[in-house]
């Protein structure tokens, strides 16, 4: 009789295992969300002009100024951007002050946006080449941040602002004006 040695069986096995952890990962996919290495930090310098004709620019200055924001980085063409719209004027009437970043947008894009869902921004910044929505550690449209008074970024909400999110937003807001 003859005696199989263990090294034959070896790449049958090293295939197994990694079939195994293919399968893991196809039933278990990772994440697609980018979380913002900013949290905690200071939002970087920059001024942005306005993006729209009827509310100012944004800067670093504006969110600095003792009272703590929420930041929204959102675009007309963002289908989400218009789902959470509902849920910004929501915050906007619980006395949030919402400011934000309009990225590759044009000025009348974004006045038709506003006049079909609403203007809940008291500043709206074009980042034409989304550098403030980098260097914020932004991903993607929509994100929402809470900025406290300082301008330190204290949270990120990835994606549309959904009804249930109203009122931990608030939550966030209260807690970075302490």
């Amino acid at each position: 009789m003859t005696r199989v040695k263990w090294t034959v069986w070896l790449p049958l096995a090293v295939f197994a295992g990694f079939v195994a952890l293919v399968a893991l990962q196809l039933f278990r996919p990772a994440g697609r969300e980018v979380e913002s290495a900013m949290i905690g930090k200071p939002v970087p310098a920059f001024t942005l002009p306005p993006a729209s004709a009827d509310r100012p620019g944004l800067s670093l200055a504006d969110l600095r100024d003792g009272k703590p924001k929420l930041l929204n980085v959102w675009a007309s063409w963002c289908i989400p951007c218009a789902a959470e719209a509902p849920q910004l004027a929501a915050l906007q009437r619980q006395g949030a002050d919402i400011v934000s970043v309009a990225v590759r947008d044009t000025p009348d894009d974004v006045a038709r946006f506003l006049a079909r869902y609403g203007n809940p921004y008291s500043r709206i910044g074009a980042d034409d080449l989304s550098q403030v929505q980098l260097g914020i550690g932004s991903s993607g449209v929509p994100e929402t941040f809470v900025i406290d008074g300082q301008g330190i970024i204290r949270y990120q909400h990835i994606g549309d602002i959904r009804e249930p999110d109203v009122a931990m937003l608030l939550g966030k807001l209260r807690e970075a004006a302490r």
